[in-house]
């Protein structure tokens, strides 16, 4: 077994931050052989990184032509996830890339190629998807212990103000300024992770996620952006499991995010804050703990996959598509986003805050029937958008 891991960190504000913080606990920042940033001062880590005389490049091709590194860390815009991913594996690192894949599906199969021919692994940054509660459940459902899923639903309300909505020239863009996907929103960024567990739970394999025959979908919003802040959909899978996703950033309180899946002979549920549980019809209960308990867990699984020299990683590309394969049909079949009626749209002046009356109290009681604001008579809910999803759409079938 290997003793250390060398590291590359693509991005090191935003979110790269959180990343340089699990590294400076665990002691591992000296593994840290470079990081790539055009603009490195924005990063509250870049005095220490200097101190440590950690080098900085302007791209990840001028990093490996000065060293190398076993694994590579992809914290940058949407955009960019495939191009770098595929560069760090040609160079011999493997890959843990933060959520979502890549921007397309397209670049997303281009990564897979890549990682099948150099035989690197990539890992998704799903949090929950690499925590040992997530794949406790998983293999219980797999085992049919909880009998057959029937049905499923999350909701995360997350209130982001005008900043959050400002803090790059790519936030709410559908493309980037060559024409490129990004489709940034609610539902594959912040809230990304809900609409993956769920599907990434039902999955038939531990590298696997549901396959999504249909969608039906809802979206709106409030803030000025090309996307949405506000999505409400029900997907329905191969193995006719009904999920309802309910997300919004246009709210004034933060809710959840809470999970529950129906099963014949138990329901599962997770409540911010709490433990995800079992509760059977027997009367019984199975508690599996916190998934966000071990936030970095992702982190500690990689690094030891390279020690171990492993390439098996519970969500890589296969994992993370039906989340990606989402996003992408859901732009494909809706061109034109609604905001709320005008009379419902608030601002906060204080906190720079955009949100919509009600809203919190409309979510909440779609969430407890399972049922999307267009079936509950909301006043400003617009028909679903009906998306079939083709059935050859997973290509490593």
């Amino acid at each position: 077994m290997r003793q250390t891991c060398d590291i590359v960190l693509v991005g090191i504000a935003g979110y790269g931050e959180v990343y340089l913080q699990a590294l400076e606990e665990k002691g591992y920042l000296n593994w840290v052989q470079g990081v790539v940033d055009i603009q490195p001062k924005r990063s509250t880590y870049y005095s220490k990184l200097k101190a440590l005389r950690i080098p900085c490049y302007p791209s990840l091709e001028e990093f490996y032509q000065h060293t190398s590194a076993d694994l590579a860390i992809i914290s940058s815009p949407i955009h960019l996830h495939a191009q770098q991913s595929i560069i760090a594996m040609e160079n011999g690192s493997h890959v843990l890339c933060e959520k979502p894949i890549a921007g397309s599906l397209k670049e997303a199969n281009q990564m897979r190629e890549s990682r099948d021919k150099t035989g690197r692994f990539l890992a998704v940054g799903f949090n929950w998807s690499f925590s040992t509660p997530v794949q406790q459940i998983k293999k219980d459902i797999q085992e049919g212990r909880f009998g057959k899923p029937l049905r499923g639903k999350s909701i995360a309300l997350w209130p982001r103000n005008k900043q959050y909505f400002e803090r790059s020239n790519w936030a709410g863009k559908r493309l980037g300024p060559n024409g490129e996907a990004i489709y940034d929103s609610i539902a594959n960024n912040a809230a990304s992770h809900f609409l993956h567990h769920l599907l990434y739970i039902l999955g038939n394999t531990t590298e696997q996620s549901a396959k999504i025959k249909n969608l039906e979908v809802e979206l709106y919003k409030a803030n000025p952006i090309e996307t949405f802040d506000t999505c409400a959909l029900r997907a329905n899978t191969e193995q006719s499991v009904e999920l309802v996703y309910l997300v919004s950033h246009a709210v004034e309180s933060t809710i959840g995010p809470n999970v529950t899946l129906e099963c014949e002979n138990a329901t599962i549920t997770y409540e911010v804050g709490g433990d995800m549980q079992a509760a059977f019809k027997d009367g019984t209960t199975k508690n599996y703990g916190d998934p966000e308990a071990a936030h970095s867990q992702k982190l500690d699984v990689c690094i030891q996959a390279v020690l171990n020299e492993e390439t098996s990683i519970p969500c890589s590309i296969e994992a993370a598509y039906s989340q990606l394969l989402s996003i992408e049909y859901i732009h494909r079949s809706i061109s034109t986003v609604p905001y709320f009626p005008a009379s419902m749209i608030k601002q906060d002046a204080h906190t720079q805050q955009t949100y919509v009356l009600q809203l919190e109290e409309n979510f909440l009681s779609c969430y407890k029937a399972y049922k999307l604001p267009s079936e509950m008579n909301v006043s400003w809910a617009q028909p679903p958008t009906t998306i079939p999803i083709p059935e050859n759409s997973y290509p490593f079938d």
